[in-house]
């Protein structure tokens, strides 16, 4: 009996170490897929922001050729 005992012991120890050992592969994972997806985050925020930029700063000088046409248009009467 306590051969037994000692056996599942041991085999309860050996589960307990694997487990932890997958454990800390998945915490690790998990952490490298956070930072990764913090970048790509990151990186869609810049784009959108430089995206959004560029339309606006393309409806200002479109607004300004217009205004500047406009400008010349008069001056031609």
């Amino acid at each position: 009996m306590k051969e037994q005992l000692e056996k599942r012991l041991t085999e309860l120890k050996a589960e307990l170490v694997s487990g932890q050992k997958v454990m800390a592969d998945l915490e690790a994972k998990q952490a490298n897929l956070r930072d990764t997806l913090l970048r790509i985050s990151g990186a869609i925020q810049i784009l959108e922001e430089l995206t959004s930029s560029t339309k606006q700063d393309d409806y200002q000088n479109n607004n300004y050729v217009q205004e500047e046409s406009n400008v010349q248009y008069q001056l031609k009467d």
